[in-house]
C-alpha cells in the first residue's frame, strides 16, 4: 500500500476568428448547456440550437463505425428513438443528421483530437482517428440535457444541443486512473463500470493493481495456486464489517480473481473505449499473496498469509535464487499475452529488505554482482526484470522506488514520492501521481465524522483541481518526458463499488480536466459551476459521488 467540418473550420482558422476565442471566454458565463468536463481546448458559441429528431441518421465512414454504434446505442437508450447507422463517403450531412468522419480532419490535432460543429441543421465530428471521434462524441453528449445519459427512455424531453464550434485535443497523452483490486475484489462488471466512467471523462489509461500482499487476482495457468490460495483470505480484514462487501466464495473465504477469459473481455471492453490497461504485478515486495502459494520463491519459506497487515509486508521475493526470476518471467509471459498495451507495471515500492540482509543467497548474489547494499540489490532485481520485458517488446513502469540502486535503462517512473525531475533530466518518461494531489483514498473533508472511513490524509476537490503535472523547476527541454497525470484509489477501506465511486467523484472529474484541458483554460469557479450540471449526468448513470459541500 502506498501511504501512499473542414471547409467551415478552415475559413475560420484562416481569419483567426476561431482561434481567438478561448474556451474560458466562450464558456465562462456558462449556462448548463455548456457544462463541459473536461473543458475543450478552443470553442465558440453560435446562434441557434440543434434538435435531435426520431428520423435522424448517424452517418459514419469505416473508421467511425464503432463510435457511431456507441452513439446510436446511447441515444436509443435515453430518447427511445431508433437511429439508422449508415456508412457514407459524403462529407456533407443532410438536415437532422449526425456525421462522424475522418474526411477533411485536422491532422495537427493528433489522433485524440477532434473538431465538433453543431449547427441548427446538423452535427459534424471530424478526427484523424477513431479515438478523436470517440472523444468528440463524448463532448457532443454533454451538450444535450443531462438526461441524455438516462439508463431508460425519457418521455417528453426536447433533445436540443446549443450550436457551437469546438477544436479540441488533450494536453497530456497519459490521463490515468488506478484501481486497487488486490485489497478488495471488484467483479468484471464493476470494473467495466469504472471503464465507462473513465471514458466519459476522456481518461485513457487504466492502471489495474492486480497483486499485493492481501490478494492475487489474475489467473496464471502455469501456477494455479496463485489464485487457488493467493486470491483468498479468511476474513474481509482492515477492521471492516463483513457485510460491507459481497466478495465471498462458496466456502466463505473472502476474495476472488479474474480468469484469463475475464481479462480478455475486460481488455476488449477497454480497447473499444480507447483505454489502455496497464497491469501491475508487484515485485520484489508486496508479494505475500504469491508467497503464500509458492513460498519457495521467498528467502526462508514463510509462512506467509494474506490476512494480517504488518508482518505480511515483510515478505519479498528472494533475489538470490534464479528460480525466482524463472517464476516471475513465466508469470509475466502470461500477463503479456493477455495485455497488448506497451506498459507492464511491476510496482517496486516499499520493499522490506530485512530478509535480504540475512539471506545467504541474496548476500551471495550481491557479492557476485559487485553490489554494496540491499538497495543496489533492488536495482539489480528491477534491471533484470526490465531486460526480460524489453525482450518481449514491453516497457517497464514502476513507482518512485525503482530509482533505488540505479534506474533501469528504459524504465518509466510513476512519481508518487519524488524522482520525476532527475528521471526526466536523464531522458526517462514519468507519470505524475503525487500523494499531495492524486491519492483518492484520502479524506475529502477535515470533518471525518461526515465521511466514510479512509486511510488518512486530506485531499479536497480544490486540491486535485490545483494540480500542475509539470514539476516546478523542470526545464522546458525535459518537459516532454512528463507523459501526464494519474489518480490512484487504494482500497484498504473501500470494500465495494459504491464506496469506490464516492471516493472517485467528483475528484476524478477534476483530475480529468487537469490532464486534458489547456492550463490556461482551467478555472476552479467555472469548474464548480459546470459540476452542478455534471452531477445530474452522474445521477442519470447511477454513479455514486460526493455532493458539493464544504471541504
Amino acid at each position: 500500500m502506498k501511504y501512499r467540418t473542414a471547409g467551415i473550420f478552415a475559413g475560420l482558422l484562416g481569419t483567426g476568428v476561431f482561434l481567438s476565442l478561448t474556451v474560458s471566454r466562450a464558456f465562462a458565463g456558462g449556462g448548463s448547456a455548456f457544462a463541459l468536463i473536461p473543458m475543450p481546448m478552443k470553442a465558440q458559441r453560435q446562434r441557434g440550437q440543434f434538435t435531435l429528431k426520431p428520423q435522424a441518421r448517424i452517418l459514419v465512414d469505416a473508421v467511425a463505425r464503432q463510435t457511431g454504434g456507441f452513439l446510436a446505442e446511447r441515444l436509443r437508450k435515453s430518447t427511445g428513438f431508433e437511429f439508422n447507422l449508415e456508412e457514407t463517403s459524403d462529407s456533407a450531412p443532410a438536415k437532422g443528421d449526425i456525421l462522424l468522419t475522418t474526411e477533411d480532419a485536422q491532422a495537427n490535432l493528433g489522433p485524440e483530437g477532434y473538431t465538433l460543429s453543431v449547427t441548427p441543421d446538423s452535427v459534424v465530428i471530424r478526427a484523424t482517428a477513431s479515438a478523436g471521434l470517440f472523444y468528440g462524441m463524448q463532448t457532443l453528449l454533454q451538450l444535450f440535457p443531462p438526461n441524455i445519459f438516462s439508463r431508460e427512455a425519457v418521455q417528453g424531453c426536447d433533445w436540443t444541443a446549443p450550436c457551437v464550434r469546438i477544436q479540441d485535443k488533450p494536453r497530456f497523452k497519459w490521463r490515468g486512473f488506478m484501481l486497487d483490486c488486490a485489497r478488495h475484489f471488484f467483479t468484471k462488471q464493476e470494473v467495466e463500470r469504472v471503464l465507462d466512467a473513465m471514458a466519459m471523462h476522456k481518461l485513457n489509461m487504466f492502471h489495474w493493481h492486480l497483486t499485493d500482499d492481501q490478494g492475487w487476482r489474475i489467473e496464471i495457468k502455469e501456477y494455479p495456486l496463485l489464485t487457488k490460495v493467493g486470491a483468498w483470505r479468511h476474513s474481509i480484514g482492515f477492521g471492516l464489517g463483513p457485510k460491507s462487501s459481497t466478495a465471498y466464495g462458496p466456502d466463505g473465504r473472502y476474495g476472488g480473481f479474474y480468469t484469463q477469459d475475464d481479462i480478455r473481455q475486460i481488455v476488449a471492453y477497454a480497447q473499444a473505449r480507447h483505454i489502455t490497461i496497464v497491469p501491475e504485478i508487484e515485485m520484489p515486495g508486496h508479494c505475500s499473496a504469491a508467497l503464500s502459494a509458492y513460498p519457495q520463491y521467498s528467502c526462508f519459506g514463510g509462512p506467509y498469509n494474506t490476512d494480517m497487515r504488518g508482518k505480511i509486508s515483510e515478505g519479498a521475493y528472494c533475489a538470490g535464487k534464479d528460480q525466482t526470476f524463472e517464476f516471475l518471467e513465466n508469470v509475466l509471459s502470461e500477463v503479456i499475452d493477455l495485455f497488448p498495451g506497451k506498459y507492464i507495471h511491476i510496482g517496486g515500492d516499499e520493499v522490506k529488505k530485512q530478509n535480504w540482509s540475512r539471506c545467504p543467497l541474496d548476500q551471495a548474489r550481491m557479492k557476485e554482482e559487485g553490489l554494496k547494499t540491499e538497495r543496489d540489490l533492488q536495482g539489480y532485481f528491477i534491471r533484470r526484470i526490465e531486460k526480460f520485458l524489453n525482450s518481449k517488446g514491453r516497457t517497464l513502469i514502476g513507482w518512485s522506488e525503482i530509482l533505488e540502486g540505479g534506474l533501469a535503462k528504459n524504465a518509466v517512473v510513476m512519481d508518487w514520492i519524488g524522482g520525476a525531475i532527475p528521471s526526466a533530466r536523464e531522458g526517462h518518461d514519468v507519470v505524475m501521481t503525487p500523494t499531495s494531489n492524486c491519492y483518492f483514498d484520502y479524506y475529502q473533508s477535515t470533518n471525518h465524522t461526515t465521511e466514510p472511513r479512509a486511510i488518512g490524509g486530506y485531499l479536497p476537490l480544490s486540491k486535485v483541481y490545483s494540480f500542475e503535472p509539470i514539476p516546478a523547476g523542470l526545464e522546458p527541454r525535459y518537459q516532454s518526458h512528463v507523459l501526464g497525470a494519474q489518480a490512484n484509489l487504494w482500497t484498504e477501506y473501500v470494500p465495494n463499488l459504491k464506496h469506490a465511486e464516492y471516493m472517485m467523484f467528483p475528484r476524478l472529474a477534476a483530475l480529468a480536466e487537469v490532464a486534458w484541458s489547456p492550463k490556461s483554460a482551467r478555472n476552479y469557479a467555472s469548474f464548480l459551476r459546470r459540476l452542478k450540471t455534471h452531477e445530474q449526468r452522474l445521477d442519470q448513470l447511477g454513479i455514486n459521488y460526493r455532493k458539493l459541500r464544504p471541504e
